[in-house]
């Protein structure tokens, strides 16, 4: 038979030690070929397999899941526990309509029977984001390595796809000639083609180039004519130029509130956590206004005020503030402030104030104390810019929804084509939403075309 040796590929064979100096047989025609190594494929070449699929998964990085590793800052967000359908598909805005079909195949039950049942213990934390109970990415990786490992998925890595070989076949139809569309194989360097009855591309977005998550898909989609709608970033974190938040770099803030602001009117408002930067702010509060920031600095300046105190209104503030004056009347006022708050907040509160923090808490007039509530309830900062997509968690944009049938995720320009997570333009906020599409439109693609070959 014919063999083409891959450049510098690595072809791992299920069950089997790697092979050092690895060879693929290029005359095999496989069932179901999947271009990207992320969660959406892993877990589409898994089911697929697991079906009696004959499929090969194709990386272009050294390994597999780079971003998945670095995801929920190395813990993993994996979902989000929310079990009704009609309110998790409800934080996908206007593209919730595409979903039902595929959410109702696989959603939270069962992503978290899936990781569960494998022996990988799951979290609930707030906001009802699901984590491993290892806080570890890498369990959840294994989990998926194991799976394809089980099933018989053949997985070669360091193979960089640059695009599609098609065919138009002739067919007639009541009389009338029809064109029909089809891939017939991957292109790869050194010009290798990969056959396959069924191609499954998961490459995911712009977000986190490092990861390989370049939008070299898109450009394959556009060339065999479907619409992308050009990729941004969607959650990413904001940049600020009040230069006192370089101070409190690391510094977590748990249920605050975060409200945005354009002369003088409010926009928007979230609860949750904040993380200062060295730049700005970050945290999944933060991501999820990211999208209301960018639309309101097309009109101009925007400013975010921060409520570090939302559990007391202004008049509950006061006398809080007076009973912490007067238990700690002798203590310096930031040592008072201390009390309620982490010291480094306290001292940029001094700071922002302007009163003295030496002043003794028996010492503080009436109107400090007033400033001090007002301050806390509302720290400013002014809006500089969004950091760039190579930042951003999740870009927006990708494939016209229309162009897909989501009760398989098959493309309907190239019915041997379905196309699956972050490739699609789908929106939706921090919190395990990401990579439960991944686990749901990868599913329902590996699910439907091994339905279909059986």
């Amino acid at each position: 038979m014919k063999k083409a040796a891959f450049n510098k590929a690595k072809l791992n064979r299920p069950k089997t030690k790697k092979i050092s100096a690895p060879e693929i047989d290029t005359t095999i025609l496989w069932d179901v070929a999947v271009i990207g190594g992320g969660p959406a494929g892993m877990m589409a070449a898994g089911r697929a397999a697991e079906n009696g699929a004959k499929v090969i998964l194709i990386e272009k990085n050294e390994s597999l899941g780079k971003k998945l590793l670095i995801s929920g800052g190395g813990r993993c967000n994996l979902t989000n526990a929310e079990f009704d359908n009609r309110k998790l598909l409800e934080k996908f805005k206007e593209n919730n309509k595409f979903l039902f079909s595929a959410f109702a195949q696989w959603s939270v039950k069962e992503t978290l029977d899936f990781f569960n049942n494998r022996k990988m213990e799951t979290k609930v934390e707030a906001t009802q984001r699901v984590f491993p109970k290892s806080d570890q990415a890498r369990s959840v990786w294994n989990v998926l390595v194991e799976y394809m490992k089980q099933t018989g998925v053949t997985v070669i890595s360091n193979s960089p796809v640059i695009g599609f070989a098609t065919r138009d076949t002739k067919e007639k139809d009541k009389n009338k000639q029809k064109i029909h569309k089809e891939i017939v194989a991957v292109k790869l360097k050194g010009n290798v083609h990969i056959r396959a009855n069924h191609f499954i591309l998961a490459t995911g977005g712009k977000s986190h180039p490092e990861t390989g998550s370049t939008g070299e898909g898109f450009e394959w989609l556009k060339q065999l004519g479907h619409t992308i709608i050009e990729p941004s970033a969607s959650l990413v974190p904001i940049a600020v130029k009040d230069l006192w938040v370089k101070q409190l770099q690391g510094v977590t803030l748990q249920n605050v509130k975060i409200s945005l602001w354009q002369n003088e009117i409010k926009h928007a408002t979230k609860a949750g956590r904040v993380l200062f930067t060295h730049f700005g702010l970050s945290g999944p509060t933060i991501l999820n206004l990211s999208g209301e920031v960018s639309e309101l600095l097309k009109y101009g300046e925007v400013k975010i005020t921060i409520d570090i105190m939302p559990e007391f209104d202004y008049g509950q503030l006061n006398a809080k503030l007076q009973e912490v004056f007067k238990e700690h009347s002798n203590k310096k006022i930031v040592n008072g402030l201390s009390t309620i708050m982490l010291p480094s907040v306290a001292q940029i509160v001094m700071d922002l104030s302007e009163i003295n923090p030496d002043t003794p808490n028996h010492s503080v007039t009436r109107e400090q104390r007033l400033l001090l509530v007002q301050l806390l309830k509302a720290i400013p900062l002014q809006v500089k810019e969004l950091l760039g997509v190579e930042k951003a968690i999740v870009t927006s944009g990708g494939v016209q929804l229309n162009e897909i049938d989501f009760k398989t995720m098959q493309s309907r320009l190239y019915p041997n084509l379905s196309i699956i997570g972050d490739v699609l333009n789908i929106d939706r906020p921090s919190g395990g939403y990401s990579l439960q599409l991944c686990w749901t439109t990868g599913f329902v693609a590996g699910n439907s075309i091994s339905s279909e070959l059986s």
